[in-house]
């Protein structure tokens, strides 16, 4: 087989660059380890910034996010008995829409097999030949036989795990990484959200954020320890450590019921530098991973879609390389500025093991600050609903 692009990872970030590319006549093929319905069940963030929204516009698969997405013009946050509202809307004229990560995924897979996108699915054994060359391929396994694709240029938006990042050699490749030292459990639930925006809290308890997916389908998340599972937690048990985490006006109105998903996630920052390794390209969670606390997961795993498309846009339109060797700093200065949101926002609400008084002092004056100073809040603003291209 033999295409323009090979792109491993039928995620997100990678149907979106397939779609992407369709739209202007680049020929490509999307391999996926797992099947289509294990793609669709991962349960992830739903935030999505305008840069994300308009590339969806861009690629047509934006009709159902405008029929079925919630738009958020600003967010809750609370500390104490302190509860305060950062305007989104009044501040930077943007807001960003509430659709589930599986509903964009969906709206992707349904373009693609409208336009009769290749995606094979269930792959193994994924390996990348001659990226450093003039004329890589990939090699997989499918129902017990060997397959290969020749290609121009490979685009490795298979995540952490994947088999793209560890392709490039220790040798070029540098990582950066902050490990925090607790985590998130997450409940899914079938019962109406506690408010109409996102709730951030900062209690002496720990962290809390009341978030949504739709008008009937609530998510949940308090801080706990990375020592503990799920199954510590009774659904009774996170109702009530949750109302005691977050303003009492809400605890009240909070409408509870059994959870249909429950887990703890880690939390972490991860930049790998380069991003670009020949004809080897890495998106998203391939590069980099944010903690979820500003929501930025997929929106900057889009952002890393928008500047390869757009590099490899030009190569083919006009033999123009500029874009696709200025791809690494172009995605990397952005997503250091997110890095540096995630992890500040993070350390604004999170309690961490090893605070002095001091340090809880300065976490709480940083907070009152942001409610009591439209600069700060500006700059929140501008952060939250996604810095430009």
């Amino acid at each position: 087989m033999k295409t323009q692009v090979a792109i491993i990872g039928g995620g997100p970030s990678g149907l979106l660059l397939s779609q992407l590319l369709s739209t202007v006549g680049i020929d490509s093929v999307v391999l996926e380890r797992k099947t289509k319905d294990y793609v669709l069940g991962r349960i992830r963030a739903g935030v999505l910034e305008q840069g994300l929204v308009g590339m969806l516009e861009e690629a047509g698969c934006a009709d159902r996010l405008h029929a079925e997405g919630h738009v958020h013009d600003g967010a809750l946050l609370s500390y104490g008995d302190e509860t305060f509202r950062v305007d989104f809307k009044g501040l930077v004229d943007a807001s960003v829409v509430v659709y589930g990560q599986t509903e964009v995924t969906r709206d992707l897979y349904d373009a693609r097999e409208r336009a009769g996108g290749e995606i094979v699915f269930e792959v193994e054994n994924v390996q990348i030949h001659g990226a450093d060359e003039d004329a890589p391929f990939v090699t997989y396994d499918k129902d017990g036989e060997a397959h290969r694709i020749d290609c121009d240029f490979i685009a490795g938006c298979d995540g952490f795990h994947g088999v793209s990042r560890q392709a490039i050699p220790l040798s070029v490749r540098r990582e950066y990484e902050k490990i925090y030292p607790f985590g998130w459990l997450g409940v899914l639930s079938e019962t109406p959200p506690v408010h109409d925006e996102l709730i951030y809290a900062n209690s002496e308890r720990g962290f809390a954020l009341c978030s949504m997916r739709n008008d009937h389908l609530s998510r949940y998340y308090i801080q706990c320890s990375l020592s503990e599972t799920p199954a510590d937690w009774t659904d009774a048990a996170f109702w009530e450590e949750l109302k005691r985490r977050i303003p009492t006006d809400m605890a009240a109105k909070l409408v509870t019921g059994p959870s249909i998903e429950k887990s703890i996630a880690p939390l972490r920052s991860l930049v790998t530098e380069p991003m670009r390794w020949g004809r080897l390209f890495l998106c998203g969670d391939a590069a980099h991973i944010v903690p979820p606390t500003g929501a930025k997961g997929l929106n900057t795993a889009a952002s890393d879609v928008h500047y390869l498309f757009q590099g490899l846009k030009s190569y083919y339109r006009d033999k123009d390389p500029a874009g696709i060797d200025g791809y690494s700093a172009n995605a990397l200065r952005r997503v250091w500025k997110v890095e540096r949101f995630s992890w500040w926002f993070s350390s604004l609400l999170h309690r961490y093991p090893d605070q002095s008084p001091f340090d809880l002092k300065m976490q709480i004056a940083e907070l009152d600050f942001l409610r009591s100073n439209e600069a700060a809040q500006l700059a929140m603003a501008q952060n939250y609903v996604g810095l430009p291209y």
